[in-house]
């Protein structure tokens, strides 16, 4: 091998050396609150093992069924802790896999500057129509009523209320009118200037534990495998805090 020739490999051996050994994708569920943070722990998990996650968003309840109907998904991530351990207790999950990956924080919220005054505007009910999340598939509308009924304003605002199929749509309907006020999760808010908050206190509803988990799909998969790993790290946790959730085991 002349040494030109010899150079050139030299250099495509150190320059493979800088990536990774392959790379590829997996598909993830995402519970629709997390659509956010989601995203930005798929670019920083890109950046640093190459592979891609294929996200796909929507509720809990929803992707369980498609789970159990033989969907791609490799890794789930939930708004809840219940549906992971269902899932490893039917068989559609790696037993020992599920783990809390975010503690949810819900909060009311109007696009109106002045329309949410704590709980005060819940009892006050000066608006037309208020969105939450469908409690049947959702927790996050599973506490949205739990919080209503605590503070015994269920049976005024009942008749108000718009459902939303997942946290997104609901936070849809308040962005675009279709409700003056609705109950959203923290993080689709907590970088947003504009509009009137109320972050409901965690004593009014039970904890909102996200927990993630492997999928039997992805038992065998690397970039499945990588992604929880990474999931549970510092740099993912540190996005996930920044969007309003609570981080590690006590949330």
């Amino acid at each position: 091998m002349n040494p030109l020739s010899r150079s050139f490999v030299i250099a495509m051996a150190l320059l493979a050396g800088l990536c990774p050994a392959f790379a590829a994708e997996t598909n993830v569920a995402v519970a629709a609150n997390f659509t956010e943070p989601a995203k930005e722990i798929a670019k920083a998990f890109k950046e640093k093992t190459g592979h891609d996650l294929v996200l796909s968003f929507g509720s809990t309840g929803q992707f369980f069924a498609q789970i159990t109907q033989d969907a791609p998904f490799t890794v789930f991530l939930a708004a809840d802790d219940e549906t992971p351990r269902r899932a490893v207790d039917e068989g559609w999950a790696v037993r020992g896999g599920a783990f809390p990956y975010a503690f949810g924080r819900l909060a009311v919220w109007s696009r109106t500057p002045g329309v949410v005054a704590g709980e005060a505007a819940l009892r006050a009910g000066k608006f037309e129509k208020i969105a939450i999340a469908n409690p049947k598939v959702a927790p996050y509308g599973a506490a949205a009523v739990e919080v209503m009924k605590g503070l015994g304003v269920w049976e005024a605002l009942a008749p108000k209320i718009v459902r939303g199929a997942n946290i997104a749509q609901t936070m849809q309907f308040v962005e675009t009118g279709n409700a003056e006020i609705g109950f959203v999760a923290l993080s689709q808010v907590a970088t947003k200037p504009e509009g009137t908050r109320w972050i409901v206190p965690a004593a009014l509803h039970a904890p909102i534990r996200q927990d993630a988990v492997l999928l039997a799909k992805g038992a065998a998969d690397p970039v499945a495998r990588a992604f929880v790993d990474f999931l549970k790290g510092p740099e993912a946790q540190a996005i996930i805090g920044r969007f309003g959730y609570g981080v590690g085991v006590e949330g």
